[in-house]
């Protein structure tokens, strides 16, 4: 498999790392961080308006670009970088490609296209994996009103869950699981942010009395889509944490660069050159990992195989993340864990994404079952 990018696609990577540099640096990131919605609504239009990129990965028939996967792995390898505060994630890599998968016909032409044109913004659940979903939908009941639902119970730990247009949730009915699209202005939801480890990312818990929702999901297409639509978003989250674990590297060494001990920087020491290099070697092997992980879900390759390929991809990124969040703090000196300097704002991202969308532990477990069951 070619991982090389095409001439557009780095058009693409290098649109996004210059575009975010200007308006996702330390100072805009600490500003939205403090503001009310947790992000700055003049950006959130730009990125769906002026940029397109809301549409990246979805279909020209609803509205989209009709790239994939790699393209949208180069944008949110730079939001990872820039740790981009907006509701691209949930919306974009999360919403979107949960109703591309398991929608029905219905539900894709109505809000795929609102979600491309950056009209319409998702918040939902990002604490676990399929089996979490499937489990929070016994904390929600859906029954029939109409032509309508209505839905009653508790959402928890919902990204975006305060601010967002809709709410995209799994709920149980007499017959199973399904999908929902709840408006969340509306009589009957009451929303309640949650104080987060991880300031550059929002999350509400969700309380809904008999509140009307739209049911999208396809009964014959919830089975694979709901792992296909889970290990996507896993692939996602590893590419953000891609560029986390990168800017960690280029602000540790800018940072060792200009400091100096015995008259000369420290970047010329050999042991933080040595520590520096493990970082590079670290992201260098993400970055291959995620990067094929791409390809081969742009190639449409089955599922399971898929599957095995993003978890792999997603556990390395939770390593390596963290391990390059807590050296570029040890790097920084006595300054690395101030408000001051960002590295600390990098650990805890890395910190708390290691437990959206399955947690390490189980996730590890996860790919042995799917390794010794192959060799089985």
């Amino acid at each position: 498999m070619n991982f090389a990018l095409t001439d557009d696609q780095i058009m693409i990577r290098d649109a996004a790392e210059s575009f975010l540099a200007d308006v996702s640096d330390s100072a805009a990131v600490r500003r939205a961080m403090d503001s009310e919605t947790g992000y700055d609504p003049a950006v959130w239009q730009r990125i769906a308006g002026e940029l397109g990129w809301c549409g990246v990965a979805i279909a020209e028939a609803h509205g989209g670009l009709g790239l994939g996967p790699v393209e949208l792995v180069l944008i949110q390898e730079q939001a990872g970088r820039r740790l981009l505060c907006a509701p691209f994630f949930t919306t974009v890599c999360a919403a979107a490609t949960v109703i591309a998968e398991i929608g029905d016909d219905a539900a894709r032409a109505h809000w795929l296209p609102r979600i491309a044109s950056g009209e319409c913004r998702f918040g939902m659940p990002l604490y676990g994996d399929v089996d979490d979903w499937t489990a929070q939908a016994r904390t929600l009941c859906a029954a029939p009103a109409g032509a309508q639902w209505r839905l009653d119970g508790r959402a928890r730990l919902v990204a975006d869950g305060a601010s967002a247009d809709m709410l995209l949730l799994f709920a149980e009915t007499e017959r199973g699981i399904g999908l929902f699209a709840v408006e969340r202005a509306q009589a009957g939801v009451r929303s309640r942010a949650l104080p987060t480890w991880d300031r550059t990312r929002r999350f509400a818990d969700i309380e809904l009395a008999q509140v009307p929702a739209q049911r999208l999901d396809d009964a014959a297409r919830i089975g694979d889509g709901l792992v296909r639509a889970a290990v996507l978003a896993r692939l996602y989250l590893a590419a953000e944490q891609l560029g986390c674990a990168q800017q960690c590297l280029d602000l540790t060494v800018d940072y060792t660069a200009t400091r100096k001990q015995f008259g000369r920087s420290i970047a010329s020491f050999q042991a933080v050159k040595h520590r520096c290099a493990q970082m590079m070697v670290k992201i260098e092997a993400l970055r291959s990992a995620v990067y094929g992980a791409a390809a081969g879900a742009a190639a449409a390759v089955d599922t399971l195989p898929l599957a095995m390929e993003c978890t792999m991809a997603r556990l390395l990124a939770a390593d390596t993340a963290f391990f390059c969040a807590q050296e570029a703090i040890q790097l920084h000196g006595g300054v690395g864990f101030t408000w001051e300097y960002d590295p600390q704002l990098y650990f805890k991202r890395a910190q708390a994404a290691a437990h959206w969308l399955g947690g390490v532990e189980r996730l590890r477990a996860e790919l042995a079952e799917a390794l010794l069951d192959d060799v089985a």
